[in-house]
C-alpha cells in the first residue's frame, strides 16, 4: 500500500497535488503536512504540522504513517528569497537534505521540484536544452541547482529513487500567488475577477515559460508512477507547455472583461525574469515517460476565469 507524505501541502502546488493523489489512492493514504493549517481544501484527510527544518519531526511522521513516498514541495521562492537570501538557502537546502537522508534510511521514493530558475543569463534562451550552461542569479535558483546535484548524488551513491521536474511558471486558481517571479500570471486573473486594475511588475513583452496547474500535477504523478527503467534523468527533467508574455495573458482576459486595465511598472523581478529562458526543450521527458501538455493559453484562461469567481464569493 502506497503511503504518501506531502511536505508543503498548503501551498499552491501542494494543495492541488494533495487532492489529486487522494482521489487516486485514497484520502487515508495521503498525509498532508505544513507549518500550519490545514487549509479548507485538504481537510478531508490526515494532516500533520511539520517543520521540515527539524529532521526529527519528519522522521516521526514517516514512522507513524509508514510512509513510502515523500513529495517535498516546501521552499522559499525566487522573489521572496532575494529579500532574505540566507534564510532561503537554509530552508531550501536543509529541508531537502533532511528528506534525502530519511529517504535513504527508510527506503522512501522522493519527489522534489526544481525550476527554470536553475538557468541563467548565459543559458540559451530559446528551446533551452536538458543539459546546458546553468548559472542562476538568484538564491532560489542556486539552491535548486545545488538540490539537483544532491538528488543525483543520493540516487547514485545510496540508491534513493528520487525524481524531479524543472517547473516553468505555474498558474492555478485554487491558491493565491506565493512569492515567485512568474506569479504575476496568477495574480492577473484574480485582479480581473475582483474588478481591479492590474499592476504588472514585468514588462509587457517579457516571454516566460508557463504551465497550467493541472498539467503540472499530472506531470508530477506520471513521473512518479513511471517504471524505474524509464527514468534516465536523476537531476531534474525539463518540462514545458506554453510560453507567454504579460500582454498576451492580459488580452486573453480582456476578451471577456472589456473594462479590465493593466499598467507596467517593472521592478527587481524584471532582472530575474530576463535571466530565465523564453522556451524549454522537454524532449527528454516526452521520450522517456511520455509527457505531453494538455492546456494552451485560451483553454487555461477560460478555466481560470470560470473557477476563481466562486472562491471570491465565499470570502
Amino acid at each position: 500500500m502506497r503511503k504518501v507524505l506531502i511536505i508543503g501541502a498548503c501551498g499552491q502546488l501542494g494543495s492541488e497535488l494533495t487532492l489529486s493523489l487522494r482521489e487516486r489512492i485514497g484520502n487515508e493514504n495521503v498525509i498532508a503536512s505544513d507549518l500550519r493549517g490545514p487549509i479548507e481544501v485538504i481537510k478531508d484527510g490526515p494532516f500533520e504540522i511539520i517543520d521540515a527544518l527539524k529532521k526529527e519531526e519528519l522522521e516521526n511522521a514517516i514512522k507513524q504513517h509508514s510512509v513510502s513516498e515523500i513529495y517535498h514541495l516546501a521552499a522559499i521562492l525566487s522573489a521572496k528569497g532575494e529579500q532574505n537570501p540566507k534564510f532561503a538557502w537554509d530552508v531550501n537546502m536543509t529541508t531537502l537534505l533532511n528528506v534525502l537522508e530519511l529517504a535513504k534510511d527508510y527506503n522512501c521514493k522522493v519527489y522534489w521540484p526544481s525550476s527554470i530558475a536553475v538557468f541563467g543569463s548565459d543559458t540559451p534562451k530559446e528551446d533551452t536544452p536538458q543539459k546546458t550552461i546553468m548559472n542562476p542569479s538568484t538564491v532560489y535558483g542556486i539552491s535548486k541547482l545545488a538540490g539537483e546535484r544532491w538528488c543525483e548524488y543520493y540516487c547514485e551513491k545510496y540508491g534513493v529513487d528520487v525524481r524531479s521536474l524543472r517547473y516553468p511558471g505555474l498558474i492555478g486558481y485554487k491558491g493565491k500567488p506565493g512569492g515567485g517571479t512568474t506569479d504575476y500570471a496568477v495574480d492577473i486573473y484574480w485582479k480581473a475577477k475582483e474588478g481591479e486594475r492590474f499592476n504588472c511588475f514585468l514588462k509587457s513583452d517579457t516571454v516566460l515559460p508557463m504551465m497550467f496547474m493541472e498539467d503540472a500535477v499530472r506531470a508530477t504523478i506520471e513521473l512518479m508512477e513511471s517504471p524505474m527503467e524509464k527514468i534516465s534523468v536523476r537531476s531534474s527533467y525539463n518540462l514545458a507547455a506554453i510560453s507567454v508574455t504579460p500582454i498576451e495573458i492580459f488580452l486573453s482576459i480582456k476578451k471577456d472583461f472589456g473594462s479590465f486595465e493593466i499598467e507596467y511598472n517593472p521592478d527587481f523581478r524584471q532582472d530575474i525574469a530576463d535571466s530565465w529562458p523564453n522556451s524549454i526543450d522537454d524532449m527528454k521527458a516526452r521520450t522517456d515517460w511520455g509527457w505531453t501538455p494538455s492546456y494552451d493559453l485560451q483553454k487555461m484562461t477560460e478555466i481560470m476565469l470560470e473557477n476563481i469567481k466562486p472562491l471570491i464569493q465565499v470570502q
